[in-house]
Order: C-alpha cells, then structure tokens, then sequence
C-alpha cells in the first residue's frame, strides 16, 4: 500500500534560498475532492495522476502514476473541479537522504511559500533550520486542495 508521511511548515526567512539544488514549476488540479482526493498534476514535461486518501495524524494512502502529459492537460482544462493551484517547487536537502520542499505559490496564492519534508516514519527525526517558520501540518486551510477551492489571497477577506 502506498502511504504518505509528511509535515509541513511555513517559512520564518528567505535563508534556504541559499541552500536550493533544484527547482520545478507545477500546475495541478483536483478531479475529485472530497473523501478521496483525485489529483492531475504536470511537472515540466511530466504528469502523474494521484489519488489520496483522508489523513490519520500525519499518514495517509497515496497513489501515483505517470500519465501522458497531454492528456493532464486536456484533465487540468475540462475537468478540474477548481482552478489549477500554480507554483514553483524549490528543493533544499535535509540531510540523512531527506529533501525540503519549498512551495512558492503563484496566482492568487501568492506570495505563500510553504516547506514540507516527507519522512519514512510519523516519529520520524530530521533537523529543523533555521529558516523554519510554525508547523501547519494539521491546518487543512494549506492542502493545495483547499488553496484550489479558496486561494490564499482572499483570506485576508475573511478576517
């Protein structure tokens, strides 16, 4: 069984800048969004569909394929239940084989930036820099599922 294990920060600095090996833009829309997730998502000239499931703590069933990317495009155009979450993936190593994953959201997401790291283990150890800001891991509010419902910009509308 595929199973995520993932936690997720905001930033508190621009200091892991410095420390990026790699860097990818991201277009993905959601099929499907509730119980279950249904994700298209292009990556450059690659596409996957992944399916996953509801949380349990920090652990959920994820499954992804590789897809043609033209038919994720034909999917992201006609049939994404909400608009395409945009953002360029920054790639900053953890050490012990871990990688951060900067999210630097674009469009109406911006300008959040998220950081995540996808452990073997919900116990888990990994070193937290500097440049970490507060733990988001259990704030639904920052799934790209719900940034595709409603974007992080009209948040400020809210309060």
């Amino acid at each position: 069984m595929g199973r995520e294990i993932e936690r997720k920060f905001l930033l508190a600095s621009e200091a892991w800048r410095a420390q990026v090996i790699g860097k990818r833009y991201i277009k993905q829309g959601y099929l499907a969004a509730t119980g279950a997730t249904v994700r298209v998502r292009l990556q450059e000239d690659e596409a996957f569909l992944t399916i996953k499931g509801r949380p349990s703590g920090l652990v959920r069933s994820e499954y992804e394929y590789p897809i043609p990317v033209a038919d994720a495009r034909e999917m992201l155009s006609s049939l994404a239940v909400y608009p395409p979450v945009e953002k360029f993936r920054h790639l900053v190593p953890a050490g012990d084989g871990l990688m951060w994953e900067i999210d630097e959201y674009l469009g109406d997401n911006a300008p959040l930036f998220t950081a995540e790291i996808e452990l073997p283990e919900p116990d888990a150890q990994f070193d937290i820099p500097e440049w970490l800001g507060e733990e988001i891991s259990g704030d639904g509010r920052y799934t790209n599922r719900a940034l595709s419902r409603f974007p992080y910009s009209l948040w400020q509308q809210e309060d």
